[in-house]
């Protein structure tokens, strides 16, 4: 029986002499591509893939772009499709990273082991593996985008293994600490904003764009709406992070003497603001506000303002509050990242609820005295 011969275009697998497979064939375009593999199995199912998207129509062709000049399209076509501090992350890799490395090969030459050796210099550079991590976020996604352009047939990004930084412990508060600082805080014109972070585990660009429409001191409710990072407002981090918050007694009698003081003072429409009446910036925040009340709190240097987010998270949870109830108000995605996040709490959490099946359930304890 004759073997049956393979049409002009419809592709061939051969072995080269250093061992690696190969695959070629003929695109949309009528262009001779190439791939490889380490296998010829592995080569054939591209080679299918591929196949499979030229008869349909569809041609990978890069222009001859080089990586660098992609990133740089890449960039100004997704500006304004993203929040602007994402947009400012993303160009920072791209200039300081990835172009000085990798942005000189070729786009459809780009492949995992460049990749993956680029990241290997970067931590041998001493940065973090967090920071290779975002690192690789951005190519990973700019290449994502690449494909599905059809500049490239597959995302090589996918095929490399980044760095997994450590977790970082959480160290919260406890409520004596939290007691101090907001003891600290009493005669400190943010109050307010310090019994806010306090009680709810607002994040901190959350609270600096709380406008006063977004509170009712009536109804004790506060709507989180908009975000702000170095005076730029957008929309919250999620679609979960737009949520409405039940307030506590003692922010609402912090807020309603904030406002009296506000409206000494002057008008304007935001509940923290600089003196400009525009939202006050997180970095002033942190040098002239935050850093001197840990100071006369005797709380430690090392403690961030974020850290009373998990503070709060784990006074709620230690005292019984159900975990979705803890995962609404901080406004998270799934529950799951609360409990992923907030595990450390869940042993305390299951002795209160044997305590608690033993007082409902359990038989009465009698004592009797011995003979």
């Amino acid at each position: 029986m004759t073997k049956k011969r393979r049409e002009k275009g419809e592709g061939s697998v051969y072995r080269r002499k250093d061992g690696r497979c190969v695959g070629e064939y003929e695109d949309a375009n009528g262009k001779r591509r190439y791939i490889s593999g380490k296998t010829k199995a592995e080569v054939r199912a591209k080679l299918r893939k591929l196949l499979a998207d030229r008869d349909k129509g569809i041609a990978y062709d890069s222009e001859n772009l080089t990586v660098g000049d992609y990133l740089d399209r890449w960039l100004g076509a997704v500006k304004g499709s993203v929040r602007d501090r994402t947009w400012r992350r993303h160009e920072e890799v791209v200039r300081l990273h990835l172009k000085p490395t990798i942005g000189g090969v070729k786009l459809d030459k780009l492949n995992a082991l460049l990749v993956q050796t680029m990241y290997s210099q970067k931590l041998n550079a001493g940065l973090s593996e967090r920071s290779v991590e975002i690192i690789h976020a951005a190519l990973h996604k700019a290449l994502k985008q690449a494909v599905r352009w059809s500049l490239v047939p597959r995302n090589v990004a996918e095929a490399v293994t980044p760095p997994r930084p450590p977790k970082r412990e959480i160290t919260p508060l406890t409520h004596q600490q939290l007691r101090a600082l907001l003891e600290a805080a009493r005669n400190d014109k943010l109050y307010a904003l310090w019994v806010l972070a306090c009680t709810t585990g607002m994040r901190n660009g959350e609270l600096l764009a709380v406008k006063w429409r977004d509170i009712d001191l009536v109804a004790g409710t506060l709507q989180v709406k908009r975000t702000v990072f170095d005076g730029k407002v957008s929309s919250p981090k999620t679609a979960s992070s737009r949520r409405t918050i039940r307030l506590s007694k003692l922010a609402i009698a912090a807020l309603r003497q904030h406002r009296t003081m506000a409206t000494e003072r002057q008008t304007s429409e935001w509940v923290f603001s600089s003196q400009a009446g525009t939202p006050i910036s997180v970095h002033n925040l942190h040098n002239r506000s935050w850093k001197p009340l840990l100071e006369r709190a005797g709380l430690p240097a090392s403690t961030r303002m974020h850290d009373l987010r998990h503070s709060a998270a784990t006074l709620l949870l230690s005292k019984g509050v159900a975990v979705k109830v803890v995962s609404e108000m901080l406004g998270h995605a799934d529950v799951s990242i609360t409990l992923s996040i907030y595990a450390h709490v869940l042993p305390d959490m299951q002795s209160t609820a044997a305590d608690s099946m033993d007082e409902a359930l359990g038989e009465p304890q009698t004592h009797k005295e011995p003979f």
